[in-house]
């Protein structure tokens, strides 16, 4: 099981990029992979939200945990800096 203090510094870490740009790359299993990009709308205690428009004048909101990163299901970069929110 992840510990704890590991799931605190990862949402330390999405909490400070609240609002900026970053690109997702999330595994859907059996090879399957998407990539979007978006804006960190929220961080919530189990989950964070990304906001991706969809186009057609669509918006979707995406919501991931924070174990998603932590066992690589979901990749976060920061668009600005290039930069990928992991553990340190």
């Amino acid at each position: 099981m992840a510990r704890r203090s590991s799931l605190d510094q990862i949402r330390e870490n999405v909490k400070g990029y609240i609002g900026e740009k970053v690109r997702l790359k999330a595994n859907k299993g059996r090879k399957r992979t998407t990539v979007r990009e978006g804006v960190l709308e929220n961080a919530y205690p189990s989950i964070f939200v990304v906001k991706i428009n969809g186009g057609y004048n669509s918006i979707r909101r995406v919501s991931y945990s924070y174990s998603d990163i932590l066992t690589e299901t979901v990749e976060v970069v920061i668009c600005k800096e290039e930069k990928k929110i992991q553990i340190c």
